[in-house]
């Protein structure tokens, strides 16, 4: 079963009389101060509008000087006409001061709602910035240690002459041991190290001499120490 589409409550009901009767409050003031015709029908439009734009301003934006000053003038204004002709003033008797307050009503309202339609609003927070990724050390910084302490070209030593005579084929040669210094091999430690906490697998060879520059055959002797 549909449910009706406006469902009339007691809220309602109290909003609509008490509109009503400040609506008639102010246009009764307006006539009585010589705004005759529809010109008395428009000052009560003129306070209920500024009374909900400023508001809605409250609302919308949060309380700021600008909206809470015209909702107070528009709350005083629509007061001030019921208290007005409660009979406290003799409508047939306006006093100067109510007339010229009632003449200017119409620059002030525009005024007002002019500056809460346009005045600018409270800025947003800016996004926070992503962080700036970490960057990575060039491959030129890295072997400052290497530079320091320059590496000796390694040294052939000649292989032994064979024996004239010898029943069984002797082994071939060992390879020359490279001489590596201490502190290149501390350096390569520590950048094998940051390179197996950054990608989780141990480097290479390829990957030490490119990162320490050097020879082939000295990353090799490098990496046979640091394993």
């Amino acid at each position: 079963m549909a449910r009706p589409a406006l469902r009339i409550d007691a809220v309602l009901v109290q909003a609509v009389i008490a509109g009503a009767l400040s609506f008639a409050h102010l246009h009764d003031l307006a006539a009585a101060a010589g705004q005759d015709g529809w010109k008395a029908w428009a000052y009560p439009i003129s306070v209920d509008l500024l009374l909900v734009a400023a508001w809605r301003r409250l609302r919308t934006d949060g309380p700021s000087r600008l909206a809470w000053c015209w909702f107070l003038i528009a709350l005083v204004a629509s007061l001030g006409a019921n208290v007005a002709t409660a009979g406290l003033l003799d409508l047939n008797d306006v006093p100067a001061w109510l007339r010229i307050l009632v003449a200017a009503w119409p620059a002030l309202a525009f005024m007002g709602g002019t500056l809460l339609a346009h005045s600018p609003t409270r800025p947003e927070p800016d996004a926070p910035a992503p962080p700036a990724p970490e960057p990575v050390p060039a491959a030129e910084s890295e072997p400052a240690a290497a530079e320091s302490d320059p590496v000796p070209d390694p040294v052939a030593v000649p292989a032994p002459e064979e024996p004239p005579a010898l029943t069984a084929a002797a082994p071939p040669p060992a390879s020359p041991a490279v001489p590596v210094p201490a502190a290149l091999v501390d350096h390569a430690r520590k950048v094998a190290h940051d390179h197996e906490q950054r990608t989780g697998v141990p480097i290479d060879t390829d990957t030490l001499r490119a990162r320490l520059g050097v020879p082939p055959h000295l990353a090799d002797a490098i990496a046979a120490q640091l394993t």
